[in-house]
């Protein structure tokens, strides 16, 4: 099949009538075509969306609040062909797309859609110089969103749903590697009587596609997910041209485990935050420093657990880890446990491609622990984004908390203890943009959400997108 662009509410195919192939990661196989989209065609995804602003902007919040409210429920009402269409193009277990990426695509638009009726400007009566001023947050005009391939629907509806809710207009760039589910999304905007140019979908590669539309002069604002060297490069382009800039990058997350943890919880969930869709979650906690007293009881307990896990065809109940996004990706995982090796790391579990009966071609790895001698080593240092995790012992609050800020990132960290004081001076002082205190990746989507250092600029989520989506205009007025 042909995955086409949409632009002004119409499926159309790319002007130069240019393909990439799209694989399926679980066998390796070429299931679909994408456009291969040039700057004509975010070209005239522009001028759909400008053609559109002026009448969505001046669209009544409960009108476009309804609207965003009907996408929210027909997502829901097409879970089973949206979590399908995102394990086959993703790679990820069935049941893992229905219980988490489906459902919060539908709750990102539901949310915004109430967040909207509710997001206030400010005033300020100048006593004694019979004035007063107020603020107005108005909306940017045509904004560009450009999101991964690792959430694919999750991510793209949490940046797309803030931008139409606070009243512009969007060109959006999903991820060329999984684009399957966003081409669905604009068939349900349709239904639900989103007007047309408001969503605009354009497909292609991030040097081609993206680059038209980061660089065009009149797209006033990039919202982009994904690795830090790209999102340099947005920004050495558009910091010029002055656009708003909001970049979520790239993480390299502590997970530090205290002796006095409720242990049980603690190794369940550290299971899960190691190897959660494969590993290849910006907020997986990649490097797990454990108190010197408990080190050895974890590590025995913890490889248990992760050889327990089934690796295999994600469409199978029973899967826990499913394939890897693509082939050039596990490469890329797999050199990096070679360099493991080669620092004098241990793999203690893991480290080795599956073959699945019957899909023998596709993307398979078992989950890796490996067990490293310092914090220097670059599979500590560097974002290996996949089934991989380190471990190492420390033993005091003191060294573990400089371990853990060493690195280039600053996007999560999550803490295991049961101290509240060291909670408290451990959450202060991690260079983070998210701390989880005995938990992983609960999420309330009022809250701020992004990092620090080379995690990204900027914050997501709650009436911080909103504001990110509109610029604020200061009306004095004395009387």
């Amino acid at each position: 099949m042909n995955i086409l662009n949409f632009i002004n509410g119409k499926f159309v195919n790319p002007i130069n009538n240019e393909w990439l192939d799209n694989y399926n990661p679980a066998s390796g196989e070429v299931y679909s075509q994408i456009p291969n989209s040039s700057k004509e065609d975010v070209e005239n995804a522009y001028i759909a969306a400008k053609s559109a602003f002026p009448a969505w902007s001046q669209t009544t919040l409960e009108e476009r609040s309804r609207i965003m409210l009907k996408i929210s429920e027909l997502i829901e009402a097409n879970l089973q062909r949206l979590a399908e269409a995102e394990s086959k193009d993703n790679g990820k277990p069935l049941w893992l797309a229905k219980a988490i990426d489906i459902p919060r695509a539908s709750s990102n638009f539901r949310f915004f859609a109430n967040a909207i009726t509710q997001f206030a400007s400010e005033s300020h009566e100048s006593v004694g110089q019979n004035a007063i001023n107020y603020t107005l947050r108005q909306s940017i005009g045509v904004v560009g969103c450009i999101s991964p391939w690792n959430l694919p629907l999750y991510l793209f509806s949490w940046k797309i749903a803030p931008a139409i809710a606070a009243g512009n207009c969007v060109v959006a760039k999903p991820s060329e590697v999984t684009p399957m589910t966003a081409y669905l999304l604009g068939e349900i905007c349709n239904d639900a009587g989103l007007p047309k140019g408001v969503l605009n979908i354009v497909h292609g590669l991030g040097g081609s596609t993206g680059q038209a539309i980061v660089e065009h002069p009149d797209i006033k604002a990039i919202s982009f997910t994904g690795g830090t060297t790209t999102g340099a490069h947005i920004a050495s382009v558009a910091a010029p041209m002055f656009k708003k800039l909001s970049l979520e990058l790239g993480g390299k997350n502590p997970n530090i485990i205290f002796a006095d943890c409720d242990y049980e919880d603690m190794l369940t969930t550290t299971v899960r935050s190691s190897f959660a869709n494969q590993g290849q979650i910006c907020l997986c906690g990649s490097r797990v420093f454990v108190e010197a007293s408990i080190y050895e009881k974890f590590k025995k307990d913890f490889v248990e657990k992760v050889k327990a896990l089934k690796v295999g065809n994600p469409s199978e109940a029973e899967t826990k880890v499913g394939a890897l996004v693509s082939k050039p990706h596990l490469e890329k995982v797999k050199d990096y446990i070679n360099i493991a090796k080669e620092e004098n790391g241990i793999v203690l579990c893991g480290g080795n491609e599956v073959k699945v009966n019957g899909y023998e071609n596709g993307y398979y790895l078992e989950p890796t622990i490996i067990e490293v001698p310092n914090d220097e080593c670059r599979v500590n240092q560097e974002e290996i984004f996949g089934p991989v995790v380190t471990i190492m012992p420390f033993n005091t609050e003191e060294e573990v908390l400089k371990m853990a800020n060493k690195v280039k990132y600053g996007l999560s960290a999550t803490l295991w203890t049961n101290d509240l004081k060291r909670t408290m001076r451990m959450s202060n002082q991690l260079q983070v943009g998210i701390v989880w205190v005995n938990t992983w990746l609960m999420r309330d989507l009022r809250t701020p959400f992004g990092g620090v250092k080379n995690s990204g600029v900027g914050r997501e989520g709650g009436f911080e997108a909103l504001r990110f989506f509109t610029e604020p205009k200061n009306i004095c007025i004395k009387y």
